[in-house]
């Protein structure tokens, strides 16, 4: 009962976040406008995903971001997308570092695992992408070094609103909609394409508590 509850949560936020990304799309379109300049009647739109959760989704589509130079750092080198060293080591300093702020490491890893998850999607597809099309290949080789240093950063910061917003996520029907809202304006802000559109969906499928 439990999973049709979860499975049928997740086909709502799906349709919501499809339902606020194309809203979002109409309007700024019938504006002819970017989706964060300002409107013919002066009204600035938003520059940040929208709602409760809007700072938290923000964080993860950085993330999602950070996973492009991650890919463009491994093309072409042998370097596997696969790290489960690094992987572990992560998902160790997520429960470390849980526990320190008080928040659940067993929820707090389970989300991060889906970050793991979704920034693989990310790599996978670039890789497939570049292959396809050595045109579009990256020309330069990001240091993975400094790379893990932002994705640190953004471990910390991610923790820090997961803290933040305990009593949203805890509410299902609140946090699905306020999720929904979120991740449809943040897809649409941050002119997402269909692969880092897909990774959205799966990165922030553990933020709300199942109900």
């Amino acid at each position: 009962m439990k999973s049709s509850r979860t499975a049928a949560r997740g086909l709502a936020v799906t349709a919501l976040v499809v339902g606020v990304t194309s809203v979002s799309v109409s309007q700024a379109g019938a504006a002819g406008a970017p989706v964060n300049a300002a409107s013919s009647t002066g009204a600035l739109r938003p520059d940040r995903s929208l709602g409760g959760l809007g700072p938290l989704t923000d964080l993860i589509i950085q993330r999602l971001r950070v996973s492009d130079d991650v890919a463009a750092s491994k093309f072409g080198t042998g370097s596997p997308i696969d790290d489960p060293a690094r992987e572990q080591q992560v998902l160790e300093q997520v429960r470390n570092q849980a526990g320190d702020i008080g928040l659940d490491p067993v929820s707090a890893t389970a989300f991060f695992q889906d970050q793991i998850t979704a920034s693989k999607v990310v790599q996978k597809g670039l890789f497939a992408r570049w292959t396809a099309h050595p045109e579009e290949a990256p020309t330069t080789r990001p240091d993975l070094g400094q790379i893990r240093t932002r994705l640190d950063q953004l471990t910390t910061d991610l923790l820090g609103e997961l803290k933040a917003t305990v009593r949203l996520r805890d509410e299902p029907t609140a946090c699905t909609v306020q999720l929904a809202v979120a991740a449809g304006s943040g897809a649409v802000l941050e002119r997402l394409d269909a692969l880092h559109r897909r990774a959205l969906t799966g990165a922030v499928h553990s933020v709300c508590v199942p109900a």
